[in-house]
């Protein structure tokens, strides 16, 4: 299994919050960040909603330093990455001493960025198309622009696994420490809400109210539910050698203890679900825990019409009878679909109900569904918040071109 890895550190900003603590409280309250995009005109587009982070005022977070080379991917995922490192006591004093690094997880990193850079050279010739901009356009530009503001001189790396990207890239991170190739790693992702992308999922037939019907339902598991609402955000936790956190006396949020991976190459309910399954699977077995030692699952769920049946049969697949009463958040009915960032935000709030307290913890419910699909086979769906008491937790991740991902969190203080 390697050495132990610990989270001491998070930070986290979307639609629905700005701060890990208050994404938490405003998840079990209920309150949705989904609402009509500003951004850019929906107009001629059957989906009108989005979670949207506004009012967003990138100085109100990172200073008077200079923000001119900086897209808003990497706005966000500054924000968040400054939040982790504060909690987790490393300050710019302790990384001029200390190594750490960056593992971003990122569907598109900022697509808008290149599709303005594109345009420009286009329509008006190489000689407009601005340098700013081409420094954004590449996928792992947000990456980079973190180590640059941060002093991170660690590994960096970004990993693109669609909406399994923040899970992706928080068990690469994990990977690494424990084979001692990084002591402190941030780990997590970071999504753009823009015209190019909220466009691309609604012709792919993704994005709520995109297939006809009646209006707009991104309620996951929900029995007419019609596709999922777009959201941007960015959500980072600072994971640790656990022998080294505790020698400088860090405060630890929760035990990394496993983590797994698969892809659906098929692209079918079957295969989906099978994916599903065995990243579940290898999970649990790296945690080296049975399904009936979990206590709650943080759901991938956002309303997709295949892609919330498919993880629907995968989980229950990978924990048989366990999946009858398991406790079921799905946090993307409020935060909507981050993309890279939604892995993160699900980790965070699961920090979030840790921090609660053992026997006093909190899971947000999924509000809105009034009516679950039938035959679904998870048993522990609520719309409303309930007590747990949570030790182990599972979060799964399911992108709609096939990639799965699962973790297993602990409570600090002995979880495993």
């Amino acid at each position: 299994m390697g050495r132990p890895v610990v989270i001491t550190g998070a930070g986290a900003i979307s639609a629905v919050a700005d701060s890990p603590a208050k994404l938490h409280a405003e998840l079990c309250a209920g309150r949705s960040g989904l609402k009509a995009v500003e951004l850019f005109s929906t107009e001629g587009i059957g989906c009108h909603q989005a979670g949207e982070i506004r009012p967003f005022e990138p100085r109100d977070y990172l200073g008077e330093r200079n923000l001119r080379p900086i897209d808003r991917t990497s706005r966000l995922m500054l924000v968040a990455a400054g939040q982790a490192l504060e909690e987790a006591g490393w300050t710019a004093e302790v990384l001029a001493e200390r190594e750490a690094g960056l593992v971003l997880g990122t569907t598109f990193c900022s697509v808008h960025t290149i599709a303005e850079f594109d345009r420009r050279g286009l329509q008006l010739g190489p000689s407009y198309a601005s340098p700013f901009d081409f420094a954004n356009s590449v996928i792992n530009a947000a990456a980079g622009q973190a180590a640059i503001w941060f002093g991170l001189r660690g590994l960096n790396s970004t990993i693109s696994a669609g909406a399994a990207s923040g899970l992706a890239a928080l068990g690469y991170a994990v990977g690494h420490i424990r084979a001692g190739r990084a002591a402190a790693l941030l780990a997590g992702g970071a999504e753009e809400l823009c015209f190019e992308s909220f466009l691309g999922h609604y012709r792919a037939g993704r994005l709520c109210g995109s297939r006809g019907g009646a209006g707009e339902v991104p309620v996951p598991f929900h029995a007419r539910r019609n596709g999922f609402a777009l959201a941007e955000g960015a959500a980072l936790v600072l994971l640790e050698d656990a022998e080294a956190a505790a020698g400088r006396s860090a405060r630890v949020l929760a035990e990394v203890l496993g983590h797994g991976s698969a892809f659906d190459p098929l692209g079918t309910e079957e295969s989906g679900a099978g994916a599903v399954a065995r990243a579940v699977r290898l999970a649990l077995e790296d945690a080296e825990l049975e399904p009936g030692d979990l206590d709650c699952l943080s759901a991938s769920a956002s309303g997709g019409v295949e892609t919330d049946r498919r993880e629907a049969l995968g989980v229950a697949a990978a924990l048989g009878g366990r999946a009858a009463d398991l406790p079921v958040t799905a946090v993307k009915s409020m935060t909507g679909e981050a993309m890279g960032a939604s892995g993160g935000l699900q980790v965070v709030d699961l920090l979030g109900t840790f921090a609660d307290g053992p026997d006093g913890g909190r899971l947000s419910g999924i509000p809105g569904l009034d009516e679950v699909e039938p035959g679904f086979p998870l048993g522990g769906l609520s719309s409303a918040t309930r007590p747990v008491r949570v030790r182990r937790a599972l979060v799964t991740a399911l992108s709609a071109d096939g990639h799965a991902a699962a973790l297993v969190l602990g409570a600090p203080g002995g979880s495993g």
